[in-house]
């Protein structure tokens, strides 16, 4: 064999196996089999665009998805739902999606990026409280249909929104338990609410009103965000105390919005996810219940 063709084989065989570890740790998952109830002929293609820094930014869905991030290793048993932010018009997948995923998976935690359908993007006929809250239903449903293959316990699985995505979060864990839908299939018919819930910067916090059976909630947003927001979620903490559902507050200091995981990130509020996964340990979300 000649000089020149080995090091072209090397260069296939480290593109294949950069290829297969990328499905390994980002297989995308459909929510449904077919065409999302909702989206029946809606065939227009999936739009990326990429900020000046380089960010994934995803609009014109009408197939939502689950991007799947397991552990490699120290796998607690744990998992979370991760809904990124971009106002409802678009997907930030890289900083509040991809980032925060490996973060998780790193630790022990399965992740699972929800790819919802977008109610503000441009033409959309989607609505906030109908088609992007059942894709955040099915999410959680979807986990735990296959609980055993992706190694999570159904009964610690929760959901972390990142600004829009912090929206649809908190309307999942408000709006969770409703009766499945008249076609509904074997996975629609399971449990649709989060164990916990992780509400970073939520882009609406007026409407967030916990009842007394709310899962447990970790809030988290910068003091130099709008006033709605960083005097907003303060407010949401003292409704959560109020009905007596754990919750746990942090502003951070030095932080506006959208932060989220970025490897420029050195101000405190970089140190959220380890207070989070903190906050996870003392629920007891990251070791199974006692028997």
């Amino acid at each position: 064999m000649s000089a020149r063709i080995l090091p072209l084989i090397g260069l296939v065989l480290v593109s294949f196996a950069r290829c297969f570890s990328a499905t390994e740790n980002g297989m995308v998952v459909p929510l449904w089999p077919g065409e999302a109830p909702g989206s029946e002929g809606q065939t227009a293609p999936e739009k990326v665009r990429l900020s000046p820094e380089g960010e994934h930014i995803v609009s014109s869905i009408h197939h939502p998805s689950l991007t799947v991030y397991l552990p490699s290793h120290d796998a607690t048993g744990a998992g979370i739902v991760i809904l990124p932010g971009g106002g409802h018009r678009e997907r930030w997948m890289d900083h509040e999606g991809y980032n925060v995923a490996k973060w998780f998976s790193d630790h022990g935690v399965a992740a699972f990026i929800l790819k919802y359908r977008l109610a503000r993007d441009e033409g959309s006929m989607y609505r906030v409280e109908v088609e992007s809250l059942a894709d955040a239903q099915r999410a959680m449903r979807l986990v735990r249909s296959r609980a055993g293959e992706w190694k999570v316990d159904p009964a610690r699985v929760g959901v972390i929104g990142f600004s829009a995505g912090g929206e649809l979060a908190a309307l999942l864990a408000m709006k969770s338990g409703g009766l499945p839908r008249a076609n509904a299939d074997a996975i629609d018919r399971l449990d649709d609410k989060p164990a916990f819930q992780a509400l970073l910067y939520p882009g609406s916090t007026d409407g967030i009103n916990p009842a007394r059976d709310a899962p447990p909630a970790f809030l988290a947003c910068g003091y130099d965000d709008i006033a709605a927001i960083s005097q907003g979620l303060a407010r949401v903490y003292l409704r959560f105390k109020q009905v007596n559902v754990p919750a746990e507050l942090h502003i951070y200091t030095g932080a506006g919005h959208g932060f989220g995981i970025r490897a420029t990130n050195h101000f405190p509020a970089a140190a959220w996810p380890d207070r989070l996964l903190d906050w996870m340990g003392e629920r007891g979300f990251l070791k199974p219940a006692a028997k």
